[in-house]
């Protein structure tokens, strides 16, 4: 160590000591130089991806070697060889073996001869140390590149025999250890000097995986340890700008109830005035003023610093919550404007036909059922009321609290909100105006307090405020997997499937241009909906001006199915709020250590109905062979 030491700076020495030391003790290291660069080890590993400053900037390289766990972003060759020097035989005394990935760009992004001239090749160039374990590592590191499109541009990956970096070989065969070094064309430059940000981000996650790939490639090759997939070699911890953007989106997100913004206060009194005009005039719905100037609340979220977060999967992740969040402050900033219903199409989606389709084989299939709250009316069910349908929400929300402290949730009775139930933060309110069968309070609390009760406190126990207030998108799942919770909750009956199914078809009227009016009368004369049914589904729907949510109760449970009959598993969904497409991404993030498991699993999991209906659900079905008649 002293001999290694001896090329140190008194400076360097200091701080390579404490670093040596911390690495022994399986301690994470963050060292920044006082000239630029950084060494980061969040856990020892058998690898470094090094990126040697480049007197003309190589900021793509530069992101890309930082986006790893274990990195080192040198100011100069001299520098970056003292330093790896000592490291690496500690870490390769502790593995048994040591590897480095040395990312770096071309000159210049230089025209290569090819047969077709509108996708123009770009350059990647790979070299490897003469060992079997880099040599393989290379191929797949070039295999994963080659792959690859950037926006019609193919890359063409050479390896190269002689060393591209003649830094990087000295090092290897100094330390004894293997390397690679890859050195990409700057395609992500404009002529002007400006930047393409699609290029430069899908640069960086692409050399990103394919340098994990390679990373796992040699680890596995050297048998150090086994890898169960090369994105588990990522990060385990976040640097401390992930928590500013964090907390920045979510005060952001904080700020305004979007729900709450588009649901109507005078439901009971629409009501009143629409029958009492023989179901044909538009009801005029009155809002709550708006709690946060639109304008002054998008300048503070397009104000948001993604600089430095270092991690591409994060940095994804809230930039899709950034568009998300600026799309719902776009839509209440146009509620009960012609511009509301276009917005809320892009927030949720059109009623696409095969999804129409569904519904009206569901709708079809039980034409001849009653709704729930035409039978209450004739008193034929047992009926809960608002009072009592609150003191059962508080005593689930007991039980839960008894499996996980932080359940701290919060029963509230509102008579500004339309018959029914909803969950907003850790609340849920309960409308005074609530009166529902009594079989049907246990499937629902299910719903609201199962999954998206459940959730918000998952996802408040990751560490990071957005998977509580939930990744872009979430909704669709979020509301599949609360459908499902009444399933196995026993609660799936004719009834309730059949309002869904009205959803849809509801919704793809409203998204066509129908009236009010139109809809309403399509609902009870073409689908057998009485009156109060009707209406409650198309004020749902006209809410705001238009919004097109309530298709995604069907869409995302099919999706669950689809999900669950294809092998999937549970439980990532209830980490948090998160979306079907970002499963993978969850199963990730926990490899790497950065999620948890749920501090807390729905308690109907663990009952017969639950762990019966579930193993159904896994064998395949589709939502009409959901039902469970339980009614008289």
């Amino acid at each position: 160590m002293i001999n290694r030491l001896a090329a140190a700076t008194e400076v360097e020495r200091d701080w390579l000591d404490s670093a040596v030391e911390a690495i022994r003790a399986g301690k994470p290291v963050r060292q920044e130089f006082a000239g630029g660069g950084r060494l980061h080890i969040d856990r020892p590993l058998p690898f470094i991806c090094l990126h040697i400053a480049s007197t003309d900037g190589e900021p793509i390289a530069q992101a890309i070697a930082q986006a790893n766990a274990s990195y080192l972003i040198a100011e100069d060759a001299k520098s970056a060889r003292t330093i790896i020097t000592v490291i690496a035989p500690i870490l390769q005394e502790k593995f048994g073996a040591f590897f480095i990935l040395d990312v770096g760009e071309l000159e210049d992004d230089r025209p290569l001869a090819d047969d077709a001239p509108f996708l123009k090749a770009f350059e990647v160039c790979v070299w490897a140390t003469r060992d079997a374990a880099a040599r393989d590592a290379a191929k797949i590191l070039s295999e994963v590149i080659g792959q690859g499109e950037a926006r019609f541009r193919r890359p063409r990956v050479e390896m190269q025999a002689s060393p591209i970096s003649s830094n990087l070989d000295t090092i290897a065969q100094e330390i004894g250890c293997s390397a690679i070094a890859v050195r990409f064309a700057p395609i992500y430059r404009q002529p002007d000097g400006g930047i393409y940000p699609e290029l430069r981000d899908h640069l960086i996650a692409t050399m990103f995986d394919a340098g994990l790939r390679a990373c796992a490639s040699f680890t596995e090759r050297v048998q150090v340890f086994a890898v169960p997939t090369h994105r588990s070699l990522g990060r385990k911890a976040f640097v401390d700008a992930v928590s500013r953007v964090d907390r920045a989106i979510d005060e952001v997100a904080a700020s305004f109830d979007f729900l709450l913004a588009v649901t109507p206060i005078n439901a009971e009194a629409a009501f009143e005035t629409f029958r009492s005009s023989n179901c044909l005039q538009e009801p005029a719905f009155l809002y709550r003023p708006l709690t946060v100037q639109v304008e002054t609340a998008k300048q503070k979220l397009f104000s948001i610093s993604f600089d430095h977060m270092e991690d591409p999967v994060l940095y994804d992740l809230y930039r899709e919550k950034q568009r998300e969040l600026d799309l719902q402050l776009s839509i209440i900033g146009a509620r009960q404007t012609s511009r509301f219903i276009d917005l809320g199409r892009a927030l949720y989606g059109p009623v696409n036909a095969s999804l129409l389709s569904e519904a009206e084989t569901i709708l079809l299939a039980l034409c001849k059922v009653r709704s729930e709250d035409d039978r209450a009316a004739t008193r034929e069910l047992p009926q809960a009321d608002s009072l009592s349908v609150a003191r059962s929400a508080a005593a689930m929300i007991d039980v839960y609290r008894q499996h996980y402290e932080a359940f701290e949730a919060s029963v509230e009775l509102r008579d500004d909100l339309p018959s029914g139930l909803m969950v907003t933060g850790p609340r849920l309110l309960v409308s005074t105006s609530t009166s529902m069968d009594q079989s049907r309070v246990a499937p629902l609390l299910a719903h609201e307090i199962g999954v998206h009760l459940l959730t918000y406190f998952n996802g408040s126990a990751q560490g990071l405020r957005l998977f509580r207030s939930g990744l872009s998108g979430y909704e669709g799942m979020q509301e599949g997997l609360a459908v499902f919770a009444e399933y196995l909750s026993g609660g799936m009956t004719p009834a309730r499937l059949k309002l869904i199914a009205g959803r849809v078809v509801g919704c793809a009227s409203m998204l066509d241009g129908a009236s009010f009016a139109e809809t309403f009368a399509l609902l009870q004369n073409n689908h057998g909906f009485p009156t109060e049914a009707a209406f409650n589904i198309t004020l749902r729907l006209y809410r705001g001006g238009g919004l097109a949510k309530d298709a995604i109760y069907l869409r995302g449970l099919l999706e669950l199915l689809d999900h669950l009959a294809g092998g999937g598993a549970l439980d990532p969904f209830w980490m948090g709020k998160i979306a079907s497409l970002h499963f993978s991404v969850m199963q990730e993030l926990a490899s790497r250590g950065l999620l948890i498991h749920p501090a807390v699993r729905p308690i109907f999991l663990d009952t017969t109905d639950g762990q019966g209906g579930l193993e159904r659900a896994r064998k395949g079905m589709r939502p009409i062979d959901m039902i469970q008649p339980r009614e008289p």
